[in-house]
């Protein structure tokens, strides 16, 4: 019995090509063309039987039928149409070609095809290349970039990958600790042995050597990946990773990535709508739902329009929003990703640490100049404040009392305006009294900051509520607790509640406990939504986070749907947005955090308030994390991404160069 047929496009089983010949050249006879005559034909049909149409046209018109395409149709649609027609192996060496010739290298298409093609597909693509532009490929790909990048696309060129589906054990084990060798273990890294291994052994065989190295290195490769390669190579060698462990999965990412955000890349959608239309379409669509919430579908009709649309939703097949229900595979998936959450030990790495050779006094004095007489030289309290600690940053606060009888935030807050004082005295406040003023300034004033709540309630340590709760009466005579009693109502009102008690269990994970919270979590769902939103509380509240992420992998078990998928579905508003955030916390923080910050960024006007209270509050403990899962899910770095969004309004881009500072490197 052969492989189940996972493709949305299938052979037509009455295909008459010269019948479909004529239908074309009338949908393109006189002025005008009939557009949807023209896509509901080529969409219907194979790639095979499409190459039989183009050899039929010729036959009977004398005409080439995607020269008369091109000259028919416009835009985005004309490309969609004209690559549906041309075979794979051509329409992969064009995108190759496209992406390496001109100035500039697209390095995005060559990591996204050469990592997900098997070797007959690249092979058949080297040979088509060389046919369509008379060169090379291999020479061309060399030519155009560089370093470990370049000989990693060398290797995946040569479309040799063991594809026997034999596995030796001992080898698996040996593989893992060479590349724990190669990185983690060592100083610098030795690249040769990653592009060795992973460019060459088969996906049965990488499968175990990445369950084998997580046991070792105590995370997932991905992790040593992003933490010991950097630029392209570290693009490329996740996508390969990625790859190995699931393709469909891979590319529902990059179909994901080139939809969301200001404007579509077009030919990334294009490229892996119609390459995979025949391969695995239905796979992608369930890991597309399962990971962003939405169809695949409803995401195209929302951000397509016209014939483009029509043409791409008829190669997509189907909206899975309508069936609503879970896939076998993808609860294997969800289950298998609360696995890897529940094994890794994440390193935390801040980007701002202590200052080797420190000095309060002169900190102190030179700050004093900085803002003495005419004019203030930002510069100067700009690379005071952003290369010290914040314990280091107190004792300069201490320092400037003792030595000139002055308060320094007043002084900051005299010479400084807008964003960059906000900024600036938010590094020089302690943890718990910035944690305090942004609870405050999340409630004053008509509305509530719901979003502001959350992160800093749910991202906390019980150790660092407690100290934000005092400074909070402190300096507002009042209690948190209080204020959000009166800021906040219903059940939104009892989990901030219940968070604000710094009382979550902070112990490991108990197995028999984890089951039966997963089982009354999965009883909950078929509760009336009160009851549900309580039982959440009580558990999604109350328990550690290494116990919760047992407990959503137990509740896949009993539901075989995903936890996230529950809340999104069931739950609603702010109630909704609280339980949300804490599964996405509890399953990787650093990447909670970096959604946050793109959110914060992107759009219409950038949501400063959020870009200062994250970049403050985590540049000494995850921002690099932070830094690497912002450049995994957005394909932009965090760095790139202050520098474009900060502009409007910060003429001279003090605040800028501050964020920069805190982000500490470009990746």
């Amino acid at each position: 019995m052969g492989k189940e047929f996972r493709g949305t496009i299938r052979d037509d089983p009455d295909f008459d090509p010269t019948a479909d010949a004529e239908t074309l050249y009338n949908a393109m006879k006189g002025i005008g063309s009939d557009k949807e005559a023209i896509l509901d034909l080529i969409t219907s049909r194979s790639n095979a039987q499409r190459q039989e149409i183009i050899t039929a046209y010729k036959s009977n018109f004398g005409k080439d039928l995607i020269d008369d395409l091109k000259y028919e149709l416009t835009g985005k649609f004309e490309r969609l149409i004209v690559s549906l027609m041309r075979t794979p192996a051509y329409h992969d060496a064009k995108e190759i070609n496209d992406a390496i010739k001109g100035a500039g290298t697209n390095e995005k298409c060559l990591i996204e095809m050469l990592a997900s093609r098997n070797n007959q597909q690249i092979k058949d693509m080297v040979a088509a290349y060389n046919d369509a532009y008379g060169s090379d490929i291999e020479e061309d790909v060399i030519g155009d970039t560089s370093g470990h990048f370049k000989k990693m696309l060398v290797v995946l060129l040569q479309g040799t990958r063991d594809e026997s589906g034999v596995v030796n054990a001992d080898l698996v084990e040996e593989d893992a600790q060479d590349l724990f060798a190669a990185g983690e273990e060592q100083w610098g890294t030795d690249e040769a042995k990653f592009i060795m291994i992973l460019g060459n052994r088969s996906v049965a065989h990488l499968q175990l050597v990445f369950d084998e190295y997580e046991k070792i290195a105590e995370k997932p490769i991905e992790d040593s990946i992003k933490s010991e390669l950097s630029g392209d190579f570290e693009s490329l060698m996740l996508a390969v990773v990625q790859c190995i462990r699931s393709i469909p999965m891979f590319l529902a990412k990059c179909l994901y990535k080139s939809m969301k955000g200001l404007g579509t890349a077009d030919n990334t959608l294009i490229r892996i709508m119609i390459s995979r239309s025949e391969i695995d379409m239905l796979d992608i669509r369930e890991f597309f739902r399962l990971r962003y919430e939405k169809s695949l579908y409803n995401m195209i009709k929302d951000d397509t329009s016209g014939d483009y649309k029509r043409t791409l939703l008829n190669l997509c097949g189907g909206d899975d929003d309508v069936a609503g229900e879970f896939f076998p595979e993808a609860a294997q998936i969800a289950y298998k990703m609360w696995e890897l959450s529940a094994m890794t030990k994440v390193q935390l790495r801040p980007t701002v640490r202590p200052a080797a050779r420190f000095d309060p006094a002169a900190d102190a004095q030179a700050l004093r100049k900085a803002m003495k007489g005419f004019g203030t030289d930002e510069d100067a309290i700009i690379d005071i404040v952003t290369q010290r600690s914040n314990a280091q940053r107190q004792e300069i606060r201490q320092a400037f009392k003792s030595l000139l009888g002055r308060d320094l935030m007043k002084d900051l807050k005299s010479e400084l305006s807008k964003n960059l004082e906000r900024l600036i005295i938010g590094l020089m406040l302690t943890p718990a009294e910035f944690d305090a003023k942004m609870m405050k300034k999340a409630m004053e004033g008509a509305g509530t900051d719901e979003h502001a709540l959350i992160e800093i309630l749910v991202t906390r340590s019980n150790e660092e509520i407690n100290a934000m709760t005092a400074a909070y009466v402190s300096a507002y005579k009042t209690t948190l607790e209080e204020d959000i009693q009166s800021d906040t109502s219903g059940h939104f009102s009892r989990i901030l509640v219940s968070l604000v008690q710094g009382a979550r269990d902070e112990g490991s994970a108990d197995p028999e406990r984890a089951d039966a919270d997963a089982q009354e979590l999965a009883d909950a769902c078929n509760a009336e939504s009160d009851d549900m939103e309580i039982k959440f509380m009580s558990i999604l509240c109350t328990r550690s986070f290494p116990h919760l992420r047992r407990v959503f992998q137990e509740f896949v078990r009993y539901t075989n749907k995903d936890i996230e998928q529950i809340i999104k579905k069931e739950m609603s508003g702010d109630v909704k947005n609280a339980f949300y955030a804490i599964v996405c916390s509890v399953k990787n923080q650093p990447a909670y955090f970096a959604d946050r910050l793109y959110k914060a960024m992107k759009g219409l006007g950038t949501d400063d308030r959020a870009l200062i209270r994250i970049m403050v509050s985590r540049c000494e403990i995850d921002l690099f994390n932070i830094r690497k899962e912002f450049k995994d899910s957005h394909d932009a770095t965090l760095h790139e991404f202050i520098q474009v969004e900060t502009m409007v309004g910060d003429t001279s881009g003090d605040y800028r160069k501050t964020l920069l500072a805190l982000c500490g490197g470009e990746d």
